[in-house]
Formats: structure tokens, C-alpha cells, sequence
């Protein structure tokens, strides 16, 4: 019951789209609150329970929890059902929870474009899906009936959807997504290390590139983790422009400086809204 998975249950429920929603979390109080806003019916502390008799089960912890909830819910699943995900990485992870369901249950990875840096139930809201992205990923086993489901379930909400294998989404997200990330996270470290004094002063600029620097720890900890090996050679990457920058300081090379931002500023400048 984050921001996601939240959303979600009230973008259901604003469109007539089922009649009774369960939920789980390991905070009873936030599960609460959940009930008090109406977000959902129903609430458990154990997943299995939670999910007994479900049409579909939406994953919407951090990633790293995903398959152990699996193997926890697997065998309360009906047949029929079909099981579904928000999470940001996919790749072999999205392979092995294929993998993981039981006989006559279907997995389906989705990620929603949608989130923020504000990852609490106070800022779910029903609306949050409408012309975002949502990636949908093949797997190995998906059936094409589950797979129809759970695209129409996006389109109904509003989203942009888009079909990618595993691999392919974790490759593109670790460069526009994780990156980015680790990068703020690294932005605030490395201030802080040379005078986080100075922090006081931070104008509008630095708080919008920091912005997401405010995301979860704990969420953004098992992202990277599932998807290091792109991770990696994205940070390579971005070490080598940083050091590139940092050679055109030291020798004055100016025109090189400036030449580096015009190429960054133009392609700013094509990136969709």
C-alpha cells in the first residue's frame, strides 16, 4: 500500500473495475489507513491469506521481496488467477517468478512510468496512470489470455503501453532510470562529504536534479541490485563523461566544455514530455 500499488487499487475501484480489494503489508497501521481512505476492502498480514480466492494479485512491494512472497502465496492461488508486478527492474527476476507460479496460474511483468520520489498511501491518487507509460515484458510461459488481461487492465487506467522483453526493459531503465538515481544519491554523499553546511543553500536547480534523491533507500537498494550488471556499465559510462569534464577544467579547455553542454542541452531539449 505505496504510492503504486495504492494508485492502483483506487484507479480500480474509480472505474467499477472490481468489487472487493484486498491487502497486504508488513505495517498494520498503514493497512489501516488504507481501509480508512477506502483504498482497499479487506486487509491481512499474511500474504497467502490476503490473496485467497484473488482474480489478480498485483506485487507491489520492493522487488527484492517478490519472490519470496511468491513461494509464501503459491499455494493459496487459485487456478485462473493471474499474478502481476509494478516493479522497476525485470529481467532473469521477471524469468524466475514465471517460473515460480503455480499450474493454472499466469505471471504478467508490468512497470508503470508513474512513480516519485514520494513513495507513501498519502499521495496515491486514481488518476495516476492517465497517459503515463506502462511497460509490459514477455515471458518465457505467458499466456496470451493473461497477457490480454492485464494490457487491458492498463489501457482501461489510461496508460501508454508498450511491449518489451525483460531484458530489454532493464537495459533502458538502467540508463533513464537507475542511473539517474545512484547519481543523486552520489550528488548528495559527495556534498555532504565536502561541506554539507552548504546544503542550506540549495536553490531550485539542485533540488530538481536531486529530487529523487528523496526516493526510497530500501526500494532503491534491491532495483540496483537485480539490475547491477547494467548498472555498472551505465556508471561507467557516466564516470567516464564526468572525468572527461573534469580534464577540460584543469587544461582550460573551455570550447571542449562548452561543445560537451550544447550536445547535452540539445538533446534535453528532444526529450519528450
Amino acid at each position: 500500500m505505496g504510492l503504486i500499488g495504492a494508485s492502483l487499487a483506487l484507479a480500480m475501484k474509480d472505474r467499477s473495475l472490481t468489487s472487493h480489494i484486498s491487502g497486504h503489508g508488513r505495517s498494520e497501521d498503514n493497512l489501516k489507513k488504507a481501509m480508512e481512505r477506502g483504498v482497499i476492502d479487506s486487509y491481512s498480514l499474511d500474504p497467502a491469506r490476503a490473496c485467497e480466492g484473488a482474480d489478480l494479485v498485483v506485487l507491489a512491494t520492493p522487488v527484492g521481496t517478490f519472490k519470496s512472497l511468491v513461494k509464501t502465496i503459491k499455494g493459496t492461488l487459485k487456478k485462473g488467477a493471474v499474478v502481476t508486478d509494478v516493479g522497476s527492474v525485470k529481467g532473469f527476476l521477471a524469468h524466475d517468478l514465471d517460473d515460480l507460479m503455480p499450474e493454472g496460474v499466469n505471471y504478467v511483468a508490468c512497470h508503470p512510468i508513474a512513480g516519485s520520489e514520494q513513495s507513501g498511501i498519502e499521495t496515491a491518487r486514481a488518476d495516476l496512470f492517465v497517459g503515463r507509460r506502462c511497460v509490459v515484458t514477455g515471458t518465457r510461459n505467458m499466456d496470451e489470455e493473461a497477457f490480454n488481461k492485464v494490457w487491458g487492465l492498463w489501457s482501461t487506467l489510461g496508460s501508454k503501453l508498450e511491449l518489451m522483453t525483460p531484458e530489454e526493459h532493464d537495459h533502458i531503465f538502467g540508463l533513464v532510470s537507475h542511473l539517474p538515481h545512484v547519481a543523486a544519491y552520489a550528488i548528495m554523499n559527495a556534498i555532504a562529504d565536502v561541506d554539507p553546511g552548504s546544503l542550506k543553500y540549495a536553490g531550485n536547480g539542485f533540488k530538481d536534479i536531486t529530487r529523487i534523491a528523496a526516493s526510497s533507500p530500501v526500494i532503491w537498494r534491491d532495483i540496483c541490485a537485480f539490475n547491477s550488471e547494467n548498472l555498472i556499465k551505465a556508471l561507467d559510462m557516466l564516470k567516464a563523461n564526468i572525468e572527461g569534464l573534469a580534464t577540460y577544467l584543469r587544461e582550460g579547455d573551455y570550447e571542449a566544455l562548452e561543445q560537451t553542454f550544447k550536445r547535452a542541452f540539445e538533446l534535453r531539449k528532444n526529450i519528450e514530455d
